[in-house]
């Protein structure tokens, strides 16, 4: 079925960064950090600059919100074995590169770090995790808390924890597409790019409204085509590169085989026989 919607990473390249469209992105972050938030504005970072080999791999949007916080939601398609240490610089970079010089460190931008990913990262069975810092004790187990005086010094300041960047990972391929909550419903959506009629979190009935494929100027129309088909030749690519890989895989396992049937004691011809093997690619090892 062709899709209705347009994909939410090419969204968050062209149709999210429009104050119009500012309710789309306040009720998913409303659903996923569990109160009501408002976006102040659309902010560009290093971050936001990216190569020409990434550009359709990774997307990224970094927005300040009512609190003050500074918001970072980043999208990658293609897996990447160094993506937790990537989640890390991030936050540490945007904390520097907003931080300027001659300011005291109470200064410190609270960071909140989104990370939708279409790939396994790491080894864990749910599809969203959020991770924060804690300091407790190694023998008493206690919560290490903010003093009375750095409470009053330090209003907006509940727990060290609001000090320290926060971290969520959304592992939208492990999604089974049953929707239990309006989270999920936001999930359903950033993985197959459609809204069901029941769906009621916040922001969707804006984002049905607004990402209509069909409501498309002529000249977003024939950029988002493109943007799709670039995406298909790069996924395709990623899937030939691992087939090809498998198959040479396959190949050495069974050569492998071959020669350890020649070690004890088997013909060259025999062993390629049971093994599966050309035998003249195995004359070529013995």
């Amino acid at each position: 079925m062709k899709e209705r919607l347009v994909r939410f990473d090419w969204a968050m390249k062209k149709l999210l960064r429009n104050k119009a469209n500012f309710e789309i992105l306040e009720g998913f972050l409303s659903e996923l950090l569990l109160h009501d938030v408002k976006i102040q504005q659309i902010l560009e970072s290093e971050s936001n600059k990216q190569s020409a080999d990434d550009k359709h791999n990774r997307v990224d949007l970094l927005t300040e919100i009512d609190g003050g916080e500074l918001v970072l939601i980043e999208l990658q398609v293609e897996g990447q074995y160094d993506y937790f240490h990537r989640m890390l610089y991030g936050t540490a970079k945007l904390i520097t590169d907003t931080m300027d010089s001659g300011f005291s460190y109470n200064k410190v931008r609270k960071v909140i770090s989104i990370n939708i990913v279409y790939f396994d990262l790491g080894h864990g069975e749910d599809y969203v995790y959020k991770g924060i810092t804690e300091f407790r004790g190694i023998h008493t187990n206690d919560l290490l808390n903010l003093t009375g005086t750095q409470k009053k010094e330090f209003i907006h300041l509940q727990t060290v924890t609001d000090i320290y960047p926060e971290y969520y990972i959304l592992k939208v391929n492990g999604f089974n597409d049953i929707a239990r909550n309006s989270l999920d419903e936001w999930i359903y959506f950033l993985k197959n790019s459609e809204i069901k009629s029941e769906f009621k979190a916040k922001g969707l009935a804006k984002a049905a409204e607004e990402l209509d494929v069909m409501k498309l100027s002529k000249a977003d129309r024939t950029d988002y085509e493109s943007y799709i088909e670039d995406r298909r030749v790069a996924e395709s690519s990623v899937k030939t590169s691992w087939l090809e890989g498998k198959a040479e895989g396959k190949a050495e396992g069974k050569a492998e085989v071959a020669r350890r049937l020649i070690d004890k004691g088997m013909s060259v011809e025999e062993a390629a026989e049971i093994a599966g093997v050309d035998v003249e690619v195995l004359r070529g090892g013995v």
